[in-house]
């Protein structure tokens, strides 16, 4: 067996890739946290948490579960606190008596022997 010396295939040379460095953010990492340029008064908290107590007003409510006595399922009432008025059903009360009547009617005309 006879051994030659083949030349290796000359490769291009790629070109180098710089390394990957993080941009500056222009925030020096000691002053993260600064003071705030407008000094905060009390007037200004106090304004601030009655808009956001009249943003939460309408969320006073009430959960209350109900049983529909026709189908035995139950389904949720979401009531205002203050009026006691029913804002929501889940699932809705009609559409649940109209699903028990319609179900009624079917199995009369189903149960029914001629």
């Amino acid at each position: 067996m006879e051994v030659t010396n083949q030349a290796m295939p000359h490769l291009q040379e790629t070109s180098k890739i710089d390394p990957i460095v993080a941009k500056e953010t222009g925030i020096p990492e000691k002053n993260q946290f600064q003071e705030p340029a407008q000094v905060i008064t009390k007037e200004m908290v106090t304004d601030k948490v009655a808009v956001m107590n009249e943003f939460l007003v309408p969320t006073e409510t009430n959960i209350k579960f109900q049983l529909h006595e026709q189908l035995e399922v139950y389904y949720v009432q979401v009531i205002d606190t203050k009026t006691d008025e029913v804002l929501r059903e889940i699932p809705n009360r009609k559409f649940l008596d109209m699903y028990a009547s319609m179900a009624e009617i079917t199995g009369m005309m189903i149960d029914e022997k001629r």
